[in-house]
């Protein structure tokens, strides 16, 4: 059998972690086996769905890595193949007219609800002549006996009495097909061979199934995923930080690092914590995915990220960084190359966001010193050392490691002092007191002229303290 999955969000809002991570796993599942990934946007929903939510989508998937083998294909697009399939089953005797009144139907919840009974359609018009040319619904005629049986990938054997669904609207007063009966035609029309989605949609699919029988049509294998829920236990949602994919890059994550958490959200394999994506293919099955809610964890995300940020290629974490350090005013290209500077940094930071405002120091001239350090560090007993380093420094023709190196350590020979006494003064003056490796490395990656420049304003700092 050909293997075709689908993503099928609505564009009603941006791409939110759950819908990636069901995105993702559908993806993964026909990556593995040889099969196909279809994008589809339902945007039936007219008065809700936007072009700018469409465009928020495909960047979430674009930037996730999320390639679709057929789509987007929009059901808006379609909606002469839905009535044709209603017209079908009207036709067949599997559907019918309904003409109740919104009054009536809002009564009949009330009634039923008040007398502790599940709140559903009671047939009313069933067996009732209803008029094509009178305000009317098209109602699915759900079967009245049996049960519903289908074997979930994620939540095993499923089975729903019949008597427990009701007659569903297929077809609305203004014309417009209904989400599960256009669905069960895209999922038939498009070949999907596997649909896997959240378990918020497990309600409708008896009525699905029933759909798909009733139209003569091969039933999907569904796989229903938990939902993803917010460190206090309730659901995922905006109150809970960012849950858009595309927020996520903003605060500096990687796409990979991303994938990898979600990944790893519902699912595991065995103790493993980071995953290639070639081994996120071959090890991903859904049928291992977990029957209970995932909870999202900022603290692990951040620390998978951590990871990718120290072993991914420098340039290409360059590239990315300097569009966060642009986001500080800074013009990356005045100062030294920011492959240097990610490999100098990247382990004192997280986030892209982090990376940038820790490495700020080697791009532009800090505004003041970190008190507590300077307090310490640059007393007047520090001034000939960090005279002496400056002048040394500023002789050099040849601006390299190596030789920064010996004249730091040049400096302590010269003043007779340990090298206490001249690293930890001059790495205060030269950055301010930021986190930074070692001194010489540092020192080379600021340059001659900042140094320099910063050497004088802890001079300046000490003259004052001095004075005071």
């Amino acid at each position: 059998m050909s293997i075709r999955t689908r993503f099928a969000p609505s564009p009603t809002g941006y791409l939110h972690i759950g819908g990636a991570r069901t995105a993702l796993f559908a993806w993964l599942y026909a990556r593995k086996h040889g099969g196909k990934f279809v994008l589809r946007i339902e945007d039936t929903d007219l008065e809700r769905s936007t072009e700018e939510s469409v465009n928020a989508i495909l960047e979430g998937m674009a930037w996730m890595g999320l390639d679709y083998d057929e789509g987007p294909f929009y059901q808006t697009h379609r909606f002469e193949r839905y009535e044709e399939v209603i017209q079908q089953l009207l036709a067949e005797g599997h559907a019918y007219r309904c003409s109740c009144s919104k009054e009536r139907i809002d009564a009949l919840r009330e009634q039923q609800m008040a007398a502790k009974e599940k709140p559903r359609y009671d047939g009313h018009c069933r067996d009732t002549e209803v008029s094509a040319d009178q305000p009317h619904v098209i109602r699915f005629k759900n079967p009245q006996e049996g049960a519903v049986q289908f074997d979930d990938l994620v939540r095993g054997s499923i089975s729903v009495q019949n008597t427990e669904l009701d007659d569903l609207i297929i077809k609305r007063t203004d014309g417009s097909p209904t989400y599960n009966l256009s669905v069960v035609v895209d999922d038939h029309d498009m070949k999907i061979s596997h649909v896997v989605r959240g378990d918020d949609h497990i309600n409708n699919t008896p009525r699905q199934i029933n759909l798909y029988q009733a139209l003569n049509m091969t039933v999907p294998t569904f796989a229903h995923v938990p939902m993803i829920l917010g460190e206090d236990g309730t659901r995922l949602s905006k109150r809970h930080g960012a849950t858009s994919v595309v927020d996520y890059r903003e605060m500096g994550y990687l796409p990979e690092a991303v994938m990898n958490y979600l990944v790893r959200l519902g699912w595991s394999h065995g103790d493993k914590e980071l995953f290639s994506l070639d081994e996120m293919i071959s090890l991903f099955d859904v049928v291992n995915v977990n029957k209970a809610p995932s909870t999202f964890n900022t603290e692990k995300l951040q620390w998978i990220n951590a990871q990718y940020l120290k072993e991914e290629n420098a340039s290409r974490i360059a590239q990315l960084l300097s569009v966060h350090l642009g986001n500080l005013g800074i013009d990356p290209s005045g100062g030294p190359k920011l492959e240097e500077v990610v490999v100098a940094q990247r382990e004192r930071a997280q986030t892209l966001v982090e990376l940038a405002e820790v490495s700020q120091f080697y791009y532009r001239d800090f505004e003041t010193f970190d008190e507590k350090m300077a307090k310490k560090q640059l007393r007047p007993v520090a001034a000939e050392v960090l005279q002496t380093a400056q002048a040394d420094l500023n002789s050099l023709d040849d601006w390299n490691i190596e030789v920064i190196h010996d004249v730091i350590h040049g400096v302590a020979e010269k003043l007779n002092v340990k090298m206490g006494k001249v690293g930890t003064p001059l790495r205060v003056a030269v950055t301010g007191g930021a986190p930074s490796p070692s001194l010489d490395l540092t020192v080379y990656l600021i340059g001659k002229e900042a140094c320099s420049r910063r050497i004088d304003k802890a001079l300046e700092y000490i003259a004052n303290r001095a004075e005071a």
